[in-house]
């Protein structure tokens, strides 16, 4: 066995096969990978073997697409039979919500590539005629869809890498992953000791025992799943072709031919968690023992629904453990705060994404970044705050949840509420409706008389309606409030700081008291953060921006870090309130000796909010006249009861996010993770303006972003007012420029100021004129979008600025 190596991969399921491929395939053979049996001797071996492109992350469908077509190129590749049954798939739909959600999904597939399409009843009982179409309102097709041999398909990943120099070691079980000082790990294992530069977590079931090898909590937990083989059925044998998959999300089934008979599977709501005290090493081969009760009226939906089954016999029952994440997305990336140390874990549908999973793991390790935005996935999207006591309830949820509707505005309960701010009662004794981010409570709306205390989720516009307007116009006619703490928040301190800074960020640094807008880039130019930089004295910043990407910022600034400043993550450690609108400034006057009205725009100010320690800091994401003020969370309640007091003659009016995503429509501002993130750069989306190609530094990103300077890119952000109905864009929506799809939405909503229904997207340069007038698809339906360049509210930013 081998003594050293580059990456030691942990674990031969299909994932970590997939690893070993692709890091081959990009250029590094010095890599191996480490089973404690066989190849496949985890959930990968008792898997259905299904694939399917549609998922409701666009990034998500991609990767699965690029799975899909990966097979063939393995086939040919190794000689190797990964026995491809590409039969096609239909989703049904049996409820309007259910249909408009597949609508919205085709409507994203336009500008994909994919090639589904939308089917009536009548279309569906042609291709699949076992289906009982009572109560069917229609479906989505997708041609790609099919299902292969798991062993074989995880053996082809294996030749592969093997023929491009990798080692593959079985029969090997990890014992202890221990760090070196420079970084490096050792891998203990049962035959000897690996020393190797990176490892590779891909241990799927037993991927929590050896994260903590490492001192690393995996967010994950397996789940019994168990499917069923029936006997020879004469309406599949007798068939000319072979039967398309039918996902049934109403009877919370899957359905595809095997053999000459039929497999189905099931996503039952009295599921089982399993293993939940962590994963047996002598677990592997074996399968649970079989458990009808639990899928007991699955079984009788399915009788239902494909009549065949009711009269066919049982050949075999598959019951096994699979593993996944709260939010049943992958697990992948470098680990944060652990050097060197790479996950590949939660795959529960690996030979849908196992490829996807493995080619965006090796692009991270050996290019430093990933061609596409892979925030869905990354592990960094959980944070220390997460427990085996919050992933074990979100599973179960997760796992319920599988086949439901997915809605735009929807907010899962398990598990919730996790963190709280010390405003958490004083709000929900106001009315606060609740959403979440990153495990922390953040406020959608405040109900008052009349307004639901629960948002019905929808993909129309929902019952918050009454109350966002209200919020909306409180603020734009007097002055509203809401909390800050869902910034993430960073404190940058030492001789360094502005060099580093300097750095690490595109844009201009500011001095002393003042405050910049800045994108932090990639070494491809992508964008990597939309930041907020406050130059609190020349050794001490404060940067603020996505509070969900806080532990993906921070691990960026630790891999780039400088021994002349020191990067602190403070964002649970500063907290506060935004004040905007009109009579904002007369708010803070009322509750300070401090000098109010000398605060010019971007000014950051140290001061007194009745008794308690502050920076001030003038700006708002409302658009409007604003103040963003700090404070520690220990003084937060007696700083709200402050403003809130001598608000009162004003009619101070508590607003949420709702209101917030409504505001900021008015001047078009970007939003995080919407038109801002790894997927564009800063030239397609605007933020170049906020580059400082001025200042004499080396930037990370400044070579690509100089290019995109010189030859600006083929597309480019615009914003359009709708035509709308009774729904308005969310994001992905495709735009018809002369009857062809030329673009999408990045994200949209209705404005409650100017009523009017605005969407945002990227569209062809070319095509980016005054007056443009386009269609955008919404709920199956176009509509026509007119460009709008003059902002909504404060057109002269004489409010915002004066």
């Amino acid at each position: 066995m081998k003594s050293s190596t580059r990456v030691a991969i942990i674990g031969g399921g299909v994932v970590g096969c997939s690893v070993l491929y692709h890091l081959t395939k990009l250029g590094w053979s010095d890599v191996m990978l480490i089973e404690r049996s066989e190849l496949t001797s985890g959930s990968t071996w008792h898997a259905a073997g299904g694939f399917h492109t549609l998922n409701g992350d666009t990034n998500m469908a991609a990767l699965q697409g690029y799975t899909i077509k990966l097979y063939k190129e393995l086939e040919d590749i190794t000689g190797m039979s990964c026995g491809l049954h590409h039969s096609g798939g239909i989703t049904l739909a049996d409820n309007q919500d259910r249909f408009d959600m597949l609508v919205a999904e085709r409507a994203k597939h336009r500008y994909m590539g994919l090639d589904t399409e939308i089917l009536g009843p009548a279309e569906i009982g042609k291709l699949a005629p076992i289906t009982n179409l009572d109560g069917i309102v229609g479906g989505l097709y997708d041609p790609l869809d099919g299902h292969l041999d798991p062993s074989g398909t995880t053996h082809a990943y294996a030749k592969a890498a093997r023929m491009d120099g990798a080692t593959i070691e079985t029969h090997c079980k990890v014992t202890e992953t221990n760090q070196r000082p420079d970084g490096t790990w050792d891998v203990v294992t049962e035959k000897g000791t690996i020393h190797a530069e990176h490892v590779v977590n891909a241990g799927g079931l037993w991927a929590r025992e050896v994260a903590a090898m490492a001192g690393i909590y995996a967010p994950l937990h397996p789940m019994e799943h168990q499917y069923i083989v029936t006997d020879d059925i004469p309406e599949i044998y007798n068939r000319d072709s072979e039967h398309p998959h039918v996902i049934d999300p109403g009877g919370e089934s899957y359905l595809r031919q095997e053999g000459r008979g039929l497999c189905i599977g099931f996503y039952e709501k009295p599921c089982r968690p399993w293993g939940v005290d962590g994963t047996p090493w002598d677990f592997g081969h074996e399968l649970l023992p079989d458990d009808f009760d639990k899928i007991e009226d699955s079984i009788a939906f399915a009788y239902e629904r494909f009549p065949v089954l009711a009269t066919a016999g049982v050949k075999s029952v598959i019951h096994g453990p699979f593993t996944f994440a709260p939010d049943g997305n992958p697990l992948v990336g470098p680990v944060p705060g652990v050097r060197n140390y790479w996950s590949a874990c939660g795959v529960m549908a690996g030979f849908s994404q196992g490829g996807g999973v493995g080619l965006m793991l090796a692009q991270w390790m050996i290019e430093g970044e990933c061609e596409r935005d892979v925030t869905a996935l990354d592990v960094a999207r959980y944070g220390s705050w997460i427990t085996p006591g919050y992933t074990r309830p979100k599973v179960i949820e997760n796992y319920q949840t599988r086949f439901s509707v997915s809605y735009p505005n929807e907010e899962l309960p398990a598990a919730r509420p996790h963190r709280t701010t010390p405003m958490y009662d004083t709000f929900t004794a106001l009315g606060a409706v609740w959403g979440h981010q990153f495990g922390l409570e953040v406020v959608n709306y405040f109900a008052k008389d009349g307004d639901p205390t629960y948002e019905t989720p929808t993909f129309r516009r929902s019952d918050a309606w009454n109350a966002t307007k209200r919020e909306v116009q409180a603020v734009r006619n007097g002055v509203g409030i809401n909390e800050v703490q869902n910034f993430g928040k960073f404190r940058v301190t030492g001789p360094g700081a502005r060099a580093w800074l300097d750095r690490i960020m595109a844009g201009r640094i500011p001095q002393p008291g003042r405050m910049s807008l800045t994108p932090m880039l990639s070494p491809k130019g992508r964008l990597w953060g939309d930041f907020t930089v406050s130059c609190l004295s020349e050794e001490e910043f404060q940067l603020t921006a996505s509070y969900g990407a806080q532990d993906i910022h921070h691990r960026w600034f630790q891999q780039n870090a400088s021994d002349d400043c020191t990067v602190e993550n403070i964002s649970n450690r500063r907290t506060g309130f935004q004040i905007a609108g009109p009579k904002a400034r007369d708010l803070l006057k009322a509750c300070t000796r401090n000098d109010v009205d000398s605060i010019k725009f971007l000014d950051v100010r140290h001061m007194t909010i009745g008794q308690v320690a502050c920076i001030v800091q003038r700006v708002s994401y409302t658009g409007d006249l604003g103040f963003e003020i700090f404070c520690d969370p220990m003084d937060q309640r007696q700083l709200w009861q402050t403003l809130w007091e001598a608000g009162q003659p004003m009619g101070i009016t508590p607003f949420g996010m709702r209101a917030m995503m409504s505001l900021r429509l008015d001047r078009f501002f970007g939003s995080w993770q919407r038109e801002f993130s790894p997927d564009y750069t800063a030239a397609e989306t605007g933020m170049d303006r906020f580059i400082s190609f001025k200042k004499n530094t080396d930037f990370i990103g400044r070579a690509a972003a100089e290019a995109e300077r010189a030859n600006p890119p083929a597309r480019t952000l615009v914003s359009f007012e709708v035509d709308a109905d009774d729904a308005d864009v969310v994001a992905y929506e495709p735009v018809f420029i002369n009857d062809q799809v030329a673009g999408f939405c990045t994200s949209g909503g209705y404005s409650h100021h100017a009523d009017k229904s605005i969407a945002m997207a990227l569209v062809p340069r070319e095509h980016a004129v005054n007056g443009l007038v386009a269609e955008i698809e919404i709920m199956g339906k176009r509509h026509k979008a007119t460009r709008v360049t003059e902002h909504l509210f404060d057109p002269d930013m004489t409010a915002m600025r004066g």
